[in-house]
């Protein structure tokens, strides 16, 4: 397969892009994939997905059981991804090739890149405001504002410093990545205890059974939520990182290491937030604000300080792992340019949505939710439909050639695949709903105004709509009508191989 690398890279840089890695540079055991996933989501941004969630209008058991049951249903799709990794040694967005074809690819690739950068806006975004308040509440003279806010250059220097940070480790590429994350995992882990073990007396159990229950509609909400903030989101890179090892690891070890390094953090934190925010509506309100501001506020200072630096590092570790992946979507959509150049560009997106999110939007939540909803149309039926190829690339025998160019043996277009994910993208961008007034004009155009303001609507259960019609598509296709199901492919591959056993001596 074509190797498109990063050819003039300096000794020390990853060299492999979009093509397979070969099986001399396999290394590594699944478990090492757990401290990956793990440090990508021990972050204090679980507290405030727990309190989003119980925000649905749901008690305290059901937003602890919708939580985690997305997170572990979500999060075991991604797992079942990342086998493709070592399957191919592809990156996610270049085995998708085989079920959308070469070209068709290059549009569930370009939403994959815009979600994988949104997350990122948000992410660094965070750390930049952590680093910035930290500083406003040691210096307030220098780098605070009136209320305790912290200043415009404090924000700005901050930022820039993040992002510095998180485009040279990920230019860097996979091994200095894999030597990065594993001691992140082990330093947050450890805080993240001491932090636990602080908040938990700020806790008002004696309140926390006067919140009624939600309805089913609202329970099932509240699960897709959960997916949507956690596995779905991670279904376009999830092999990214399990491609280096070695192509028969056992299928079992990839997914429940990747599986148990995304939920265990998570609902540990998710349960957390539900619990702070059942007994206390006024956090909830300020962490739509500012999330994380609002849940350092109540550690003393001489905590405050050692952990929001540890913060601000273990935001930098999701945002190394997303910017890493995303320059391999570049790669994938075509992009003529180096991994340097990737990151020119990268680091050009990030900025103008940084902004937009630090000076524009008037709630991180809103906007947030938003952009939750708006992007895991797309990813969920992308994921769907490439899950239910696996089965089609597994009697494949994982043959890399379907997902070269057309000229090299692959497909240029699939339109079994790339037909339902449009269809099922319609439908799903018409029935999920925003919070924020620029992205509200662009979604629900197939709902009523009654479901809108409905349980359809406010729980944004498109998403789910467009994934099981996106998959239920395909397969009706593919499996069903057998259309384009890869047979003649894998005849062709067979004769090859009788051809070629009995040409021996």
């Amino acid at each position: 397969m074509t190797d498109q690398t990063d050819v003039g890279a300096s000794a020390g840089i990853e060299r492999n892009g979009t093509n397979p890695v070969p099986e001399a540079q396999r290394r590594g055991l699944p478990r090492g994939l757990f401290a990956v996933w793990f440090s990508w989501n021990v972050s204090i941004m679980g507290i405030s997905y727990g309190i989003y969630v119980f925000g649905l209008g749901l008690s305290v058991a059901q937003a602890i059981v919708a939580g985690v049951l997305g997170y572990v249903l979500s999060s075991l799709l991604v797992g079942v991804i990342a086998v493709g990794g070592p399957r191919t040694g592809l990156p996610t967005l270049t085995q998708t090739r085989f079920a959308f074809g070469f070209h068709g690819n290059k549009l569930p690739t370009f939403f994959a890149y815009l979600s994988n950068l949104g997350w990122k806006v948000t992410i660094i975004t965070l750390a930049s405001s952590t680093g910035a308040g930290l500083f406003a509440r040691l210096w307030p003279a220098q780098f605070g504002r009136p209320g305790g806010h912290a200043s415009t250059t404090a924000v700005v220097l901050w930022f820039v410093a993040v992002l510095a940070v998180v485009l040279v480790v990920a230019v860097f590429g996979h091994r200095l990545i894999l030597r990065v994350e594993s001691w992140i995992a082990y330093l947050t882990s450890v805080m993240t205890v001491v932090f636990i073990a602080l908040i938990v007396p700020h806790v008002r159990w004696g309140e926390l059974g006067v919140a009624a229950r939600g309805s089913w509609w609202a329970f099932g909400g509240g699960v897709i939520m959960a997916m949507t903030i956690s596995g779905i989101s991670f279904l376009n890179y999830g092999g990214d990182f399990a491609r280096y090892l070695p192509r028969f690891t056992p299928a079992r070890a990839v997914i429940g290491w990747t599986a148990g390094g995304i939920t265990l953090p998570l609902a540990v934190l998710l349960v957390l937030g539900v619990l702070l925010v059942a007994g206390d509506a006024q956090l909830g309100n300020a962490a739509a604000a500012d999330p994380i501001g609002a849940l350092t506020a109540l550690l003393p200072l001489w905590f405050f300080i050692p952990f929001s630096v540890v913060i601000v590092i273990s935001l930098v570790a999701a945002a190394i792992l997303g910017v890493y992946s995303s320059g391999l979507a570049l790669l994938a959509l075509g992009v003529p340019t180096s991994r340097a150049g990737t990151t020119a560009i990268n680091t050009v997106i990030i900025s103008a949505g940084a902004f937009y999110l630090l000076f524009v939007s008037d709630s991180f939540l809103a906007t947030f939710q938003a952009f939750l909803a708006l992007v895991a149309v797309p990813m969920g039926t992308m994921g769907g439909i490439q899950l239910l190829d696996f089965i089609r690339q597994r009697r494949l025998r994982w043959d890399v050639t379907m997902a070269e160019s057309p000229a090299r043996g692959g497909r240029r277009v699939r339109w079994t695949a790339l037909g339902p994910l449009v269809v099922a993208t319609v439908v799903g961008l018409g029935t999920v709903t925003s919070g924020d007034p620029n992205i509200a004009r662009v979604v629900g155009f197939l709902l009523s105004e009654d479901a809108v303001k409905g349980v359809v609507g406010q729980t944004n259960m498109g998403v789910v709509f467009a994934m099981a019609l996106g998959a239920a598509l395909y397969a009706l296709l593919t499996f069903v009508f057998k259309i384009d199901d890869g047979r003649s492919v894998l005849s062709a591959s067979l004769a090859a191989d009788r051809t070629s056993v009995s040409s021996r001596p």
